[in-house]
C-alpha cells in the first residue's frame, strides 16, 4: 500500500500510526474507530459501541496520535473490568508504542505487585488496569495520578455489574485534574447514567448499537434437549457441530468444573476458566485455547466480557441465559469484527417459552432444532469420513500401498475395510440416544403444542408450498411434534421449511418449503429410518391460495372433530 494510499486510508491520524496499523495486517478503520476519530477529542465522551467492534483502538489511537503521553509518571489511566481485557488492552498499547518514548504499566490482581510498582517507578505514561488492583496503588502510594488528562473507563457497564462503582469514583477523584473521561459502555443502566452525571462535563455522545440491534454476522441456532440429559445433549450438538475453536458459556463455577470434567471423560480437548482459579492457571489455560491445543474452553459469565480471541468460531450458551443482556455479551464473543459465527443455545423444553419470551422485542433471527440423536452422528460422521476418502487426492506411501496389497491377498475389502472403520470408529465419541426421551419430555410438560404454536407463528408463507403425502409406520404413536421432527431429522431441515401437517390415519400430508422438498426428492431412504414412507407430491401453492386453504381447511376441522385430525399451521390443533 503506497503512502499516499495509507494517509487517506486511515485519515485523521498520522503517518507513523497508520503504517504501524498496516504492519499489523489493518486495510481500514472499523466503523467505531472511524466515528470516534472525527470526534472533538478534548471534550468527555460516551461511546456505545457493540462487542468485538474494535473500541479498544478506538481509544488508543487518538491517544497516541496526540504525542502527549511523555514519560516519568502517568498521563492516561485505562480502567477495564476484568485481568483479562487489562491485559489485551496492554499488549494493544504496547505494540502501538513501540519506536516511541512511551511505556506501558498493567495493573491486575493475581500478578506481581512487585514487578508493577517498578514499571510505575520507571515512568509509565499509560496506566492499564482493573479497578480493585489500581486503587492498591493508589492507597499505597505507588501510583501518582496528579498529572494524568485522561481517564478511559473501557466496559464501563461490566465494572459497575461487578460492584467497582465505590473504586471508581474513588480513582476518578484521585485523577481530579484530569481533562477529559471517555467512557465505552455497551449498555447505559441507571447506575452508569448517575455515574456519567457526576463526573463528566456536557459529553459528546456517540452510539452504534440501536435498541435492541443484534449481531448481524452471527447465525442463532437453539437445540432442545432432554431437561434430565442436558449435559449428554451437549455432547451431542458438540459432536454434530464439531467447532474447530468454542466457547461454552455456564451459570456457576460448579456447572463450569462439571461440564468441562465429562466433557474430557468424552473425548475432548476441553479447558475451563472461572474465578476460583489463580492468574497463572487462567494464563494457561487461555494459552493452550488459543494455540489450539484444546478446541474447547468452559467459562462462566467472568469471560463475557474479559476475553478477546477472535477466532472463535461457535460460542454454546449451556441453559437459560440470566437476561438478554448476558445473551447478547455471550454470543458477541463469536462473529467479530465482522467476521461470521454462530451461537448455539441448548435449553431444556421448560425454558424454550422464556427464552422466546426473552428475545421477542429484539431483531435475532432464530433457527430451532431438536437434539441430535446419536444415530444421526453417525450417519453424519462416516458421509464425511466417505467423501474424505474418495475425494482426497493424497497419494498413499508405496510402503503403505504394499501392506494394503497383502492385507488383501488373505481377506476380501470389504472384511478389511470394515473391520479398520471398526477400530476408527470405536475410538471415537458415538453420541447418546436422546430422541424418544425428548419427545416424552415434549408431551408431559405440554410444550408440544406451545413451542410448535409460537414456532409456527414466525414462518414464512411466502413464495410456493409443494404438499406431499408420507406414509405414516403404524407402530408408533404419531403426532403433530413426532412428525415434525422426524421430517426434520430426516431430511436435515429446519421446522421453518415445513409450512403445514395434516395427520388423518396412517397417512400426513406435509406443506414443504423449497429447500426441504429438493431434500425430499433426493431422499434414498433417511425418511424410512425415521418411520416415513413416500406416497408421492399432492400439489403446489402460492402463499396467497395457502393461506385461504389454511382457514378453509381450519373451519372443516372443526365442524368435523375428528379424533385422529390435526393441522399444523400457525398453530397447533388437536379437534
Amino acid at each position: 500500500m503506497v503512502q499516499e494510499t495509507v494517509t487517506k486510508v486511515f485519515e485523521g491520524i498520522g503517518d507513523e500510526l497508520a503504517n504501524k496499523l498496516v504492519q499489523r495486517g489493518f486495510s481500514r478503520f472499523t466503523p467505531v474507530q472511524e466515528e470516534v476519530i472525527k470526534l472533538d477529542e478534548k471534550k468527555d465522551m460516551v461511546v456505545r459501541a457493540k462487542t468485538g467492534s474494535g473500541k479498544t483502538l478506538a481509544f488508543l489511537l487518538p491517544l497516541y496520535d496526540e504525542n502527549r503521553l511523555q514519560q516519568g509518571s502517568p498521563r492516561t489511566v485505562i480502567l477495564s473490568p476484568t485481568r483479562e481485557l487489562a491485559q489485551q488492552t496492554a499488549r494493544e498499547a504496547s505494540w502501538l508504542a513501540r519506536g516511541q518514548d512511551i511505556s506501558v504499566a498493567t495493573l491486575v490482581g493475581g500478578m506481581n505487585m512487585s514487578e508493577q510498582i517498578r514499571d510505575l517507578k520507571r515512568g509509565a505514561s499509560v496506566v492499564i488496569g482493573t479497578p480493585g488492583r489500581t486503587l492498591d496503588h493508589l492507597r499505597k502510594g505507588t501510583l501518582d495520578l496528579s498529572l494524568v488528562h485522561t481517564v478511559v473507563l473501557d466496559e464501563g457497564d461490566q465494572m459497575l455489574d461487578m460492584g467497582f462503582r465505590e473504586e471508581l469514583e474513588a480513582i476518578l477523584d484521585a485523577a481530579g485534574a484530569r481533562e477529559r473521561t471517555w467512557l465505552f459502555s455497551a449498555t447505559m443502566p441507571e447506575e452508569m447514567q448517575r455515574l456519567l452525571k457526576k463526573y463528566l462535563t456536557e459529553p459528546t455522545f456517540l452510539s452504534l448499537v440501536e435498541e435492541g440491534q443484534q449481531h448481524s454476522e452471527i447465525r442463532h441456532k437453539i437445540y432442545q434437549v432432554p431437561r434430565r440429559r442436558k449435559i449428554e445433549g451437549l455432547v451431542n450438538v458438540l459432536l454434530w457441530e464439531n467447532p474447530e475453536k468454542g466457547l461454552i458459556f455456564c451459570h456457576t463455577k460448579a456447572e463450569t468444573a462439571e461440564i468441562s470434567r465429562r466433557l474430557a471423560e468424552e473425548g475432548f480437548g476441553v479447558g475451563c476458566l472461572h474465578g476460583d482459579m489463580t492468574q497463572r492457571e487462567r494464563n494457561n489455560t487461555l494459552s493452550t485455547f488459543r494455540n489450539g491445543q484444546i478446541a474447547l474452553l468452559v467459562a462462566t459469565n467472568v469471560a463475557a466480557r474479559g476475553l478477546d480471541i477472535p477466532e472463535i468460531e461457535k460460542v454454546f450458551q449451556f441453559g437459560l441465559p440470566d437476561d438478554l443482556e448476558t445473551f447478547t455479551h455471550r454470543s458477541g464473543r463469536t462473529g467479530r469484527a465482522g467476521e461470521e459465527g454462530e451461537n448455539i443455545v441448548i435449553l431444556c423444553p421448560s425454558e424454550a417459552s422464556k427464552f422466546r419470551a426473552m428475545i421477542r422485542r429484539t431483531s435475532v433471527e432464530t433457527e430451532w432444532l431438536n437434539v441430535p440423536d446419536g444415530q444421526k452422528i453417525r450417519e453424519k460422521r462416516r458421509l464425511e469420513w466417505h467423501r474424505e476418502l474418495l475425494e482426497g487426492d493424497e497419494i498413499p506411501s508405496e510402503d503403505l500401498m504394499k501392506w494394503a496389497s497383502r492385507l488383501l491377498e488373505k481377506e476380501s475389502p470389504e472384511v478389511v475395510i470394515s473391520r479398520l472403520l471398526k477400530e476408527i470408529e470405536g475410538n471415537m465419541p458415538e453420541g447418546y440416544e436422546l430422541g424418544e426421551e425428548l419427545e416424552r419430555e415434549f408431551a408431559r410438560k405440554g410444550s408440544n403444542r406451545r413451542d410448535l404454536r409460537d414456532r409456527a407463528s414466525t414462518r414464512s408463507t411466502k413464495g410456493f408450498h409443494t404438499f406431499v403425502r408420507l406414509g405414516l409406520k403404524s407402530s408408533r404413536d404419531w403426532n403433530v411434534g413426532r412428525v415434525l421432527g422426524s421430517i426434520c431429522n430426516a431430511l436435515d431441515v429446519s421446522g421453518k421449511e415445513v409450512t403445514r401437517i395434516d395427520i388423518s390415519g396412517d397417512t400426513v400430508q406435509v406443506g414443504l418449503m423449497p429447500e426441504a422438498l429438493r431434500k425430499f426428492n433426493e431422499d434414498t431412504g433417511s425418511l424410512g429410518k425415521w418411520g416415513l414412507t413416500k406416497q408421492g407430491v399432492a400439489e403446489q401453492r402460492s402463499g396467497k391460495g395457502f393461506k385461504k386453504e389454511v382457514k378453509r381447511q381450519n373451519r372443516t376441522a372443526k365442524r368435523s372433530n375428528r379424533d385422529r385430525q390435526k393441522t399444523y399451521q400457525g398453530q397447533y390443533r388437536s379437534n
